[in-house]
């Protein structure tokens, strides 16, 4: 398997290491939970705002239909709080998720967020750092990776996106209600990541001293040891039931959880 080496981090690297990193993951934002967006708003204000950058590793919304979505007042409120954010400074970096691989370059430019690929390699604070989402690693739910595979195709998204919004809509809301049922009928381990892929992955990008990736909303810190290589993976969580995010500065990393959710 052929190695990818970080060709991108200078243009990611903080600007003074003394500063600190959020990276949060999983929100799932949406109209039924005002809480968590209410949250989500406060953290930027209030928490992020101190940041030297922000990270977003995916499924910042519970869907996103298209970005012809931009007028809807829920999302209107989002966009303006990252513009704030983005204008005080803070850099803010966006990865999709399962959930809103949708976004493109209207909401982006609104947001004034920079879209990553996935998975992305970055330097920070001296250390090699590999983001994900996290969702092409759980290589054991064959049905999921067949339909991730067919969602995140050009042809797919194009005869979609051509929908009017609201069918789009109404279609991911069937696909969401069947996707909550399968998961019912699926084991944990089935739905958690594959070590060997995470190994893999590890691997092709040369053994980064962190790995971070959100989707499982299992958070935890890992220790991989790996052709004697330390790792640390660490998951984050949601925000609909946990509220966590990860606090990184030159001294290491430590996670963290909002009041209140």
């Amino acid at each position: 398997m052929k190695k990818v080496r970080d060709n991108s981090a200078s243009s990611l690297v903080s600007p003074d290491p003394s500063d600190h990193t959020f990276f949060i993951s999983d929100l799932h934002l949406c109209v039924s939970r005002p809480h968590i967006t209410s949250a989500f708003l406060d953290f930027l204000k209030n928490k992020a705002s101190s940041a030297s950058a922000l990270y977003i590793l995916g499924d910042l919304f519970e869907y996103w239909a298209g970005d012809d979505d931009l007028d809807d007042a829920h999302n209107q409120a989002i966009i303006a709080a990252f513009h704030d954010l983005a204008d005080s400074g803070v850099k803010i970096f966006l990865m999709h998720g399962n959930r809103d691989f949708l976004i493109a370059e209207k909401f982006c430019t609104a947001a004034q967020v920079t879209l990553l690929p996935d998975p992305t390699l970055i330097n920070l604070y001296g250390k090699k750092i590999l983001l994900s989402h996290g969702d092409a690693l759980c290589t054991d739910d064959i049905a999921y990776q067949n339909f991730r595979l067919q969602v995140r195709s050009a042809e797919w998204q194009a005869e979609f996106l051509n929908q009017e919004l609201q069918s789009r809509k109404q279609q991911i809301e069937t696909i969401r209600l069947r996707s909550e049922h399968e998961k019912s009928q699926k084991t944990m381990a089935i739905m958690d990541v594959n070590l060997q892929a995470v190994e893999a992955l590890l691997l092709q990008y040369d053994y980064p001293a962190l790995f971070i990736h959100g989707h499982t909303h299992r958070p935890n810190e890992h220790h991989i040891q790996l052709d004697g290589h330390h790792i640390t993976r660490w998951v984050l969580g949601d925000w609909y039931e946990q509220g966590s995010y990860l606090v990184c500065d030159q001294h290491g990393c430590k996670s963290m959880q909002l009041q209140g959710i």
